[in-house]
């Protein structure tokens, strides 16, 4: 395999809606390359893409796909994505090794609510776009509403490179405004008739070139000044234009074609070749420690693993992008974060499924190696001589929780295992164990990421799973100040167990004034780590309390603190103020200062109107504005406090706060109802007081449950 210069290589993310046809143009640019010979489809389970089994079920892609074609002495790196926001790390992870990303635009729809999420992290990353419109040939295509709704989000800086003269069944025929001809194209696709523009568009054609020029002259004080000496740029100059506004992020050329028929494909392949920046002219990547790392030959080998994927019978692969010097097998890298060797013994370039072995790498190219030992996702490997250390992909945070169990209790040891590989595989996957609510959480993006996980759970390692509803992790706290006695008094032969605390207990905040009436001798704020604070007072005097017991006192109100006399839930922000007490000269001790302070905490807090808080999230729904009113509707449904609206374009932000008991499967209900267009992410904000009467169902069914455990 041939070996291409860092200035010949081109990395570029295909990014787009489900159905917007990102697999059928790999496919295609591929084919158009002579990469292969015979075109795949998506309905075949044939494309070099889609080769996953879970893929071809579903009938959409899944992973993201590195692929590579060379077309005319340059190579070009295709990493296809999947169209679904359920599989965001798929495509977040391939963006930020991308050097452009071609984001495709389903013809029959324009800018979709998807479409909008993409460009959230695209934009993050300040990459090159380039917009292509596709399937131009479907009967219900439409590019001028389209490119409309291009122009709606990007303004002036969506510009036309070319349009179609007819868009629908009859689409052939392309009119380019950079090289100012007409590709017209035979039945079957493939290599176009270079023609003149015929003189009933060219009044069209000429006005949609000078706006090219213009738009690619701004970008250069030099080029500006031959735009105006000239009053034109030639094809050359406006490349290099036309690069630098695509390294500002300030042009975005917009190009059509119908993957399908392959029309278009190769006139796209030339501009990525000719045009599209490569990895070195790109912001340098940033280390942890601030430097900069430019992606040169001539610095020490630097690697950034952007994936990891477990391939049955074969193990783990990992994917990475050389960012400076020269990768050759058999090298020896150290891993920064993880502070081990690896050596990589094999080195691929990656088709799809197919690995073609290679002996080197050069900076800016994209590769894969097979098991490496203690290597993961957001890794660097780096030559021995020099520490680096990239920073890492920030994922988007999960959207749907529910708690897992292993139906054959002989897997509960494994399932955690198999758990952290497809953690590995996708860190957008999220597990924890919760002591709180004694629960295994797995943490994703939504019902159709969920359902990929248990395909891979049962068919690839034999796991027979369920997922359950999983309870709220409330907190107690309290309303009111408070006093209690308790004395534990046991006898039972030999040394007995006595212990007398007074306390009191107070609702506590930032602003609570210190408490008076006491005599104040220790004061002991502690952090709690599920949230807010205990403040602790010792105002023992006169020796009532042994000193060496008052560190009992305060265990036993911690332990008590843990789970709440309510509902079992953690107490928070509360302050105890240690007042008096007795003790025993033989019966004293700490097992029974902490059972007196336990039982006087738990009287006193019931005592002081207790009251539940829940966890409260904040929601940004971007919906289509037709949708709006019933995205709402089910809002209020959910307890919701819609607190703002925003019009992005054609669609609606919503922000609103909902209670996460209320928001279980939210990404199926939100789904159903706008018919797979709306989408939100979502954040963690508060604890907030629980309404009266569902507070009382809650405590009811706690201790419904309570019984039954003991019985």
């Amino acid at each position: 395999m041939q070996i291409f210069d860092t200035n010949n290589i081109r990395n570029i993310v295909l990014v787009g809606g489900a159905h917007s046809g990102k697999t059928t143009l790999a496919e295609t640019m591929l084919f158009e390359a002579k990469t292969i010979h015979r075109r795949g489809t998506v309905e075949a389970h044939n494309t070099v893409s889609d080769y996953h089994e879970i893929e071809h079920e579903r009938g959409n892609s899944v992973y993201a796909t590195p692929m590579h074609t060379e077309w005319r002495n340059y190579k070009i790196n295709i990493i296809d994505t999947p169209g679904l926001d359920d599989f965001i790390g798929e495509i977040v992870a391939p963006l930020r090794v991308a050097d452009t990303c071609l984001m495709v635009i389903n013809a029959q729809h324009g800018v979709e609510v998807g479409t909008e999420l993409l460009w959230q992290h695209v934009d993050r990353y300040r990459k090159p776009v380039i917009f292509v419109i596709n399937q131009i040939d479907h009967a219900k295509a439409d590019f001028e509403k389209s490119y409309g709704s291009l122009r709606d989000h990007f303004g002036n800086n969506a510009v036309l490179m070319q349009y179609p003269l007819k868009s629908g069944p009859d689409f052939d025929t392309i009119i380019d405004l950079l090289k100012m001809v007409v590709y017209k194209f035979p039945k079957e696709g493939g290599k176009p008739e270079k023609l003149l523009i015929p003189d009933s568009e060219r009044q069209t054609a000429e006005e949609l070139h000078n706006i090219l020029v213009e738009k690619a002259a701004e970008n250069d004080e030099e080029l500006m000044q031959l735009y105006f000496e000239k009053g034109s740029l030639d094809e050359d100059e406006l490349r290099k234009g036309l690069r630098i506004g695509m390294l500002n992020h300030e042009v975005f050329p917009v190009f059509c074609l119908s993957s399908l028929k392959n029309m278009g494909t190769g006139r796209l392949m030339g501009f990525i070749d000719n045009v599209a920046p490569a990895a070195h002219e790109l912001h340098p990547e940033i280390a942890e420690d601030g430097t900069e790392v430019s992606v040169s030959l001539t610095g020490p080998a630097v690697l950034f693993v952007y994936r990891t994927e477990y391939e049955p019978n074969l193990g783990k692969l990992s994917f990475f992008k050389v960012l400076s010097g020269e990768l050759k097998k058999g090298s020896q890298l150290k891993n920064s974060h993880r502070h081990s060797v690896e050596v990589i013994n094999q080195l691929f370039v990656m088709d799809g499924h197919q690995r073609n072995p290679v002996d080197v790498l050069k900076a800016g190219d994209i590769g894969a190696t097979l098991k490496l030992k203690n290597t993961e996702t957001n890794d660097t490997l780096h030559s021995l001589e020099k520490e680096i250390s990239i920073q890492p992909i920030a994922f988007p945070s999960p959207r749907l929780t529910v708690a897992i169990v292993a139906n054959n209790k002989k897997d509960d040891e494994r399932l955690g295992e198999v758990l952290k590989k497809i953690h590995e595989q996708d860190t957008t996957v999220q597990v924890e164990y919760n002591k709180e609510i004694r629960q295994l959480l797995l943490h994703c993006q939504g019902e159709i990421h969920l359902a990929a996980i248990r395909w891979t759970m049962e068919k690839v390692y034999g796991m027979d799973i369920s997922f359950e509803k999983p309870k709220i992790s409330y907190r107690e706290t309290i309303q009111r100040a408070a006093n209690a006695t308790y004395r534990h008094k046991k006898q039972s032969g030999g040394a007995g167990q006595f212990a007398e605390v007074h306390i009191k207990i107070e609702p506590w905040s930032e602003h609570t004034p210190e408490p008076t009436g006491f005599n104040i001798r220790e004061k002991q704020v502690i952090d709690l780590e599920w949230g807010g604070k205990l403040v602790f007072y010792n105002c023992i005097v006169g020796g009532v309390i042994d000193a060496r017991f008052i560190p009992s006192v305060l265990k036993g109100i911690m332990q008590k603190m843990e789970r709440g006399p309510l509902t079992g839930s953690h107490v928070r922000d509360v302050r105890v103020i240690l007042f008096d007490g007795k003790m025993h000269p033989v019966d004293s001790n700490d097992i029974s200062f902490q059972i007196a302070a336990t039982m006087a905490f738990k009287e006193a807090f019931v005592l002081a109107q207790p009251k539940l808080l829940e966890p409260i999230h904040e929601l940004e729904i971007i919906a289509p504005e037709e949708v709006c009113g019933e995205v709402m509707t089910d809002l209020q449904s959910r307890r919701a406090v819609i607190i703002g609206l925003e019009s992005t374009g054609t669609s609606t932000k919503i922000t609103a706060r909902v209670p996460a008991a209320n928001l279980y499967k939210y990404t199926t209900s939100l789904r159903s109802i706008s018919q797979g267009k709306a989408t939100f992410s979502g954040r963690f904000l508060e604890y907030a007081p629980v309404p009266p009467a569902i507070q009382e169902d809650i405590i009811a069914e706690h201790s419904q449950l309570t019984a039954e455990e003991v019985n």
